[in-house]
């Protein structure tokens, strides 16, 4: 169980924080949850948050391992856009981060030889979004600085 002040993943959004733990008349806990990208706020059951995979955010080192582990190994993905779409989405929705890592990596490699569809450019966007918030809560850095590292290591820019 998470506690007032844990810094989290939420799947799909990123990084967050735990404003507040609630226990309802029935004696469920409930999370109060800030995103820390849009500020988007948050309640859901400690069942269901579990459930989806709501994580504490990794440590710098594990972060930095999943980026070496990512660039260790050459990520294949459907040519069909559906099928590729419908793999990547899925990815996402897991939470975990190597997954989302690997989606961003592919996403970022097959934009520079071919154009991305506006639905691929999303996805992209937002798999680099939920990295960025986990690296930003990992390290308390900015950003800009979180959106660099990843741009160096990850994408070799």
């Amino acid at each position: 169980m998470f506690s007032k002040g844990d810094k989290i993943v939420y799947p799909s959004y990123g990084g967050a924080i735990i404003d507040d733990v609630v226990k309802n008349d029935e004696g469920k806990y409930y999370y109060l949850i800030s995103t820390i990208f849009g500020g988007m706020k948050i309640k859901i059951s400690a069942k269901k948050a579990e459930d989806i995979g709501v994580r504490k955010v990794s440590s710098k080192n594990e972060i930095m391992d999943t980026i070496k582990n990512v660039n260790s190994y050459d990520i294949v993905s459907s040519e069909k856009w559906n099928k590729r779409y419908k793999e990547n989405l899925e990815k996402i929705k897991t939470g975990r981060l190597i997954e989302v890592m690997e989606v961003a990596k592919n996403l970022e490699k097959r934009g520079k030889d071919h154009n991305l569809s506006g639905t691929e450019k999303s996805m992209l966007k937002n798999a680099k979004q939920i990295i960025v918030s986990e690296i930003i809560l990992s390290d308390n850095i900015v950003k800009e600085k979180a959106e660099e590292l990843l741009a160096k290591l990850l994408f070799n820019c």
